[in-house]
């Protein structure tokens, strides 16, 4: 089942039809049991429906969580790092980093950062060669459980990373550097290893870009991941992890202005995405 933030409150899209749950997005996203709550209010028979042009006011799937992320999951991000960092002395790093125990986890976003389906995303002015990063993201309440699954988006400036690892954090944390969407997934079982990461980048309405993996290419497992994340830091209102991507546009590509970014994973959708 998928769960929608729209301007109007929260939907559920059972796929035999979409209901109204009011509102609390925070208190329900952070229910350990959501999957079994969401299906004993469907089987209930007692939820408003509505129509389809809620499709039309769906936000991004976040209120008070933070955005975090996972680096170089994928052996593809592993190469494009090193190739990215070699004149800056760090490619040996990203390698560490591939075949250590420990993930690479770094700060993404805080909620005002980030867009939702068919907003904008930017590129910053000091940078570049700009590319999105498709992933899937990972719903998590603050007792550490993943309950659901979106898209995520973690644009990143490449140059700023490539010339010094240590300005990670100005490459990736900017207004407008994530999207999430369309929906969250709330299954009670992980995506099974041969879903489809699917990403396409069209400019003037021609295809520019177009890229795809699947799940069986990350390296670390999600609850690998979420267990790193949560040693030692706490989350109030729950978080999305980003996982990491396998996808990285050719070295000579960057995003410009007016590109349509799509991202989709099925069963979760397509998030789609306009370059400010």
């Amino acid at each position: 089942m998928k769960l929608y933030r729209v301007n109007e409150g929260i939907v559920i899209d059972s796929g035999a039809g979409a209901y109204s749950l009011g509102s609390g997005w925070d208190e329900l996203i952070n229910r350990n049991d959501l999957f079994s709550y969401l299906r004993s209010l469907l089987d209930s028979r007692d939820l408003p429906s509505v129509d389809d042009d809620f499709r039309e006011q769906i936000l991004s799937p976040i209120v008070s969580q933070e955005v975090w992320a996972a680096g170089v999951t994928y052996y593809r991000s592993r190469t494009a790092r090193i190739e990215e960092s070699q004149n800056a002395g760090g490619g040996d790093f990203y390698d560490r980093v591939y075949t250590a125990e420990r993930p690479e986890l770094f700060f993404k976003a805080t909620p005002q950062r980030v867009a939702g389906p068919g907003g904008t995303v930017r590129i910053r002015r000091d940078s570049q060669w700009n590319v999105p990063e498709p992933e899937l993201a990972l719903v998590i309440t603050r007792d550490a459980k993943i309950v659901g699954y979106t898209i995520g988006n973690d644009m990143s400036s490449r140059d700023i990373e490539g010339t010094n690892p240590l300005y990670l954090p100005q490459a990736k944390v900017y207004d407008k550097s994530c999207a999430l969407g369309p929906c969250v997934y709330v299954s009670e079982e992980m995506l099974p290893a041969t879903t489809e990461v699917k990403l396409s980048i069209k400019r003037n309405g021609e295809t520019v870009f177009d890229g795809e993996t699947v799940l069986a290419q990350l390296k670390r497992s999600p609850e690998s991941l979420v267990e790193f994340l949560f040693r030692d830091n706490s989350f109030p209102s729950g978080c999305v992890l980003l996982t990491g991507t396998g996808i990285v546009p050719q070295d000579d590509f960057t995003l410009q202005h007016g590109d349509e970014i799509g991202i989709n994973i099925e069963p979760i959708g397509t998030l789609v995405n306009v370059v400010e």
